[in-house]
């Protein structure tokens, strides 16, 4: 009888390692990624800039002429240039204000600003005219959506893989200007000057109404 008991013993034990193990399993297999156990999302956007060159060259008064502004304009639209590209000017020793002032113009009529500095590109441009390079930034998720673990408990209190594709995928599909993401913008106007500063601050030095004292009344009308 005693050894019957013992028969009985050690395949319940067995029986009780074999559960822990298959208990633990889904905590430890997969890829073994790193578990996330806080709110901040691994997938976060990802901005791209790519360098669009084009040299300009004056013409014999040092102006921007009739045939190099058609083919800036042409090579704007073949671009697409929109709101978020950056546009700045390389100017080669010796080039006329006038050349520069005849891009300016044509870049005002997509509605862009000029910027300061322009980024490095290969090569130079020609003697006495201007290299134009437009910056254009994209900002996108990769990676996302992933789908590489299901959505049920992990056992370990860890995010989904899939957490935060969509907050962070939205906000790059919809930032005007990628760029943002990285350096962000500085405050460019006095808040002190805006519209409803004034509104909020002639409000709070109003006078009360009720500073003059209280209006003395009869029932007689008087």
């Amino acid at each position: 009888m005693m050894q019957t008991n013992r028969l009985f013993r050690r395949p319940g034990a067995a029986a009780l390692a074999l559960g822990l193990l298959i208990a633990a399993t889904p905590a430890t297999a997969g890829d073994h990624r790193v578990v996330e156990h806080g709110v901040e999302t691994p997938h976060q956007p990802v901005v791209q800039r790519t360098d669009f060159v084009f040299d300009v060259a004056p013409d014999g008064s040092g102006a921007l002429g009739i045939p190099e502004r058609a083919r800036l304009a042409a090579w704007f639209d073949a671009l697409g240039l929109r709101y978020g590209d950056r546009v700045a000017f390389a100017e080669a020793p010796g080039a006329a204000p006038g050349l520069r002032q005849g891009i300016e113009r044509v870049v005002g009529r997509y509605g862009l600003l000029v910027g300061d500095t322009a980024p490095v590109t290969a090569g130079e441009a020609p003697a006495g005219g201007i290299r134009v390079v437009v910056s254009r930034s994209t900002a996108s998720v990769p990676g996302c959506p992933t789908w590489r673990d299901r959505a049920e408990a992990d056992l370990v209190g860890g995010l989904s893989d899939n957490y935060g594709c969509a907050s962070s995928s939205n906000l790059a599909a919809m930032v005007a200007d990628p760029q943002d993401l990285v350096q962000g913008r500085e405050a460019t106007l006095d808040p002190a000057n805006g519209v409803s500063a004034r509104a909020i601050k002639s409000y709070r030095e109003k006078e009360p109404t009720g500073a003059g004292g209280l209006q003395t009344m009869s029932a007689g009308g008087n």
